[in-house]
């Protein structure tokens, strides 16, 4: 199928997108790297007036570290991520789940960006930015703000982000250079989206836990934390015991649907299941 007719504007500046997005009255969409708005626009899932294609705003593509946080900019590319030093060296955690992102053409041309707007629960990237306790930046006709993960995710397919504002910026605080760290995921095949997924990062203090974040994909409506299971690592450490029952307390937490991938209950089954291999590994790395 092809895509109902749109008008098509390439910008050149974030202002001149965000004067467009005003324009159509935030009926338009926003094109970044295109791997699942187009395929949506074909079928006729969705049919905006108008698409405003980010792709020649070349001050969007970026990676720094400043101040102790890692600034991406939105139309980053994930392949990029997936070999940039800053981000293996910073943000491991990042850089393990990419390798779970797709396969190489959408990794090639999807962006780190495009994946948080467009708020497919079963993505890696906005369980990241969850566990890492990421904030994205939006600019919009009424200015610039910040917005933190755990206020982004509204609904599937749906994100705090206002019809007339764009994504501009992902910044994640670097990580302790002793953190331990995995992403463990479910899916049918390498690259299709995870069925249910647990990233998972601690810092040991001593014989306890300093800091213990947990954070979902594929198992609720949104990407989200698990933060009953991270107390109980904060407090109790991270023995087997602590892992097991953390473990147990993030499936009795989590609020899992049901679709044609699987039910909630072989989800509730997966989390109790990846959430100990998480912690395990990232145990064993903190070490």
């Amino acid at each position: 199928m092809k895509p109902a007719r749109f008008d098509y504007h390439a910008p050149e500046s974030v202002e001149e997108a965000v004067a467009l997005l005003g324009r159509f009255g935030g009926e338009a969409r926003v094109l970044a790297g295109g791997q699942s708005l187009v395929p949506m626009m074909n079928f006729r899932v969705v049919a905006p007036p108008a698409l405003i294609d980010l792709n020649r705003i070349p001050a969007l593509a970026y990676i720094r570290e400043e101040a102790g946080m890692v600034l991406i900019g939105a139309m980053t590319r994930q392949r990029q991520l997936e070999f940039s030093p800053v981000i293996r060296e910073r943000l491991p955690l990042l850089a393990e789940a990419i390798g779970l992102v797709g396969h190489l053409p959408t990794r090639s041309r999807g962006t780190i960006g495009g994946s948080i707007a467009h708020a497919d629960p079963s993505a890696e990237i906005p369980m990241v930015l969850q566990a890492l306790e990421g904030d994205v930046v939006a600019q919009g006709m009424r200015g610039t703000r910040r917005i933190k993960a755990a206020d982004l995710f509204r609904a599937p397919l749906t994100t705090a982000l206002e019809a007339d504002e764009i994504l501009t910026e992902i910044r994640l605080p670097v990580m302790p250079v002793k953190s331990g760290y995995a992403v463990e995921e479910f899916s049918r095949r390498h690259g299709d989206f995870a069925i249910a997924a647990i990233a998972a990062t601690v810092l040991r203090a001593g014989d306890g836990c300093a800091t213990a974040r947990l954070a979902t994909s594929g198992i609720g409506p949104v990407s989200a934390r698990l933060r009953a299971a991270e107390a109980v690592l904060e407090r109790d450490g991270l023995g087997a015991a602590a892992i097991e029952k953390a473990a147990k307390l993030a499936a009795a937490s989590v609020e899992p649907i049901t679709d044609h991938n699987a039910s909630a209950e072989f989800r509730r089954h997966l989390t109790d299941v990846l959430a100990r291999r998480a912690l395990l590994r990232a145990s064993a790395r903190a070490r």
